[in-house]
């Protein structure tokens, strides 16, 4: 995460201390929290979207005071930060840290990834915008490590990173806004069946009503890895 200011350290130690006390949350509610806070977080934004999340509607939906939020985090782009990196945790499944089936390994790992994107379309958006928290920064690691193990150069790792990268953002991205209805979809490729003469190919393959994403990720994803093979 990016370096905080002094006043945000001079505000953590105060919390660390317990020399001073936040304000009383209201009757009824559970003892604010940092993770409950987070959690807040998460909920507001699965519901609302980046632009929903206010520390006022925050504090609303936790049933305590605005003021009372800022012992627990420093802003509203702290909040921001602590959300899309609890999304983005990682726990690698006892029978992939064993496995040495490194193609395996990075096939789980991005998939995962896009998964957790899908239940929480908004980080999407934020994550190419914000500091890379320690959740995000350990998918990362991981998967260099696992690379680095399968034979992969270490001239050529940055380069194998950032279009894996890529590859997960597209498809999420694509995956997260391709919204049409089935009758949508079939009007559209009845559109293309009229106007074949200019788009003979993909009215052939019938484009726009393949709807197969995971089965469509994982094959480009072997595209990629095909690539990434030690030769």
């Amino acid at each position: 995460m990016a370096a905080k200011g002094s006043g945000a350290r001079g505000k953590r130690s105060q919390r660390a201390s317990g020399s001073l006390q936040p304000g009383k949350e209201l009757s009824g509610e559970p003892p604010l929290s940092r993770q409950r806070i987070v959690a807040g977080a998460v909920e507001l934004l699965d519901a609302q979207g980046v632009d929903g999340l206010t520390m006022r509607r925050l504090a609303d939906r936790l049933g305590s005071g605005v003021m009372s939020l800022y012992w627990h985090v420093d802003n509203k782009e702290d909040v921001f930060d602590l959300a899309l990196d609890s999304v983005l945790e990682y726990r690698e499944p006892p029978q992939m840290v064993a496995s040495q089936d490194w193609r395996g390994k990075v096939v789980y790992l991005l998939e995962d990834w896009r998964a957790s994107m899908l239940r929480h379309p908004w980080s999407v958006s934020l994550l190419p915008r914000r500091a890379l928290g320690p959740n995000m920064l350990s998918r990362l690691e991981l998967l260099s490590k696992t690379l680095s193990g399968a034979g992969v150069a270490a001239a050529d790792m940055n380069v194998a990173i950032w279009s894996l990268w890529t590859y997960v953002m597209g498809a999420t991205i694509t995956r997260a806004s391709f919204d049409l209805s089935d009758d949508d979809r079939a009007a559209a490729q009845q559109r293309l069946t009229r106007l074949s003469e200019h788009y003979a190919t993909i009215e052939r393959s019938r484009l726009l009503l393949d709807d197969d994403w995971d089965g469509i990720f994982r094959k480009g994803l072997g595209f990629l890895l095909d690539g990434l093979s030690p030769r």
